[in-house]
């Protein structure tokens, strides 16, 4: 079974991550797709960031029971910080069935550079880009195992949701499944102060 791994803070987790996933599914680049849940991404300040337990509970509200999604949080239970070559390695000795391959988007393929040993994920995963606005790639000089898909522009960030949240009052859960706005006005999450 092919399985997609779209790591990310997922904070909050929003109707573009969920679309992605269900274009990717639907469209059989992957039979099934993980959200990991990251607890720390080593490029990303943690300022801000809810933490694990926060996050993952979202995020298992936006997926809820939709076919061939699924929440993970493996990447929870190993040392920090979470270096995505480490967390591949624990997957395919956890499943030795499953083909994992990572969904990036064309901003993180931008940086791929910077990655804790990226040559070493390179020679042993392949890897989808799907496509970011003001990220153009060169599908001509993508190496082996690295694809180019083919999916909408999602122009919607979690940044700009935590920034409205913060600082529109006028603000009412656009971009979110309507189980995460609940929940995040519940708790109060990201400075609502409503």
């Amino acid at each position: 079974m092919t399985t997609g791994l779209y790591g990310g803070s997922f904070n909050p987790i929003h109707e573009g991550h969920l679309a992605l996933g269900r274009h990717l599914v639907q469209h059989g680049e992957v039979d099934e797709l993980w959200f990991l849940v990251s607890p720390q991404n080593p490029l990303k300040p943690a300022e801000g960031l809810l933490d694990d337990a926060a996050r993952l509970h979202l995020a298992r509200l936006a997926v809820g029971r939709k076919k061939g999604l699924r929440v993970s949080d493996f990447e929870c239970h190993l040392p920090r910080p979470s270096y995505m070559v480490h967390t591949l390695e624990a997957l395919h000795s956890a499943y030795p069935d499953r083909d994992f391959v990572l969904v990036i988007g064309a901003d993180n393929w931008h940086r791929f550079p910077q990655w804790y040993q990226a040559d070493e994920i390179l020679r042993h995963h392949r890897i989808l880009i799907y496509p970011r606005p003001g990220f153009p790639i060169d599908e001509a000089m993508l190496p082996a195992g690295v694809t180019l898909v083919s999916t909408p522009l999602y122009d919607i960030s979690s940044t700009q949701i935590r920034e409205a949240i913060a600082h529109d009052p006028a603000y009412n859960g656009f971009g979110l499944d309507s189980r995460v706005w609940a929940e995040i006005k519940a708790k109060k999450y990201y400075s609502l102060s409503r």
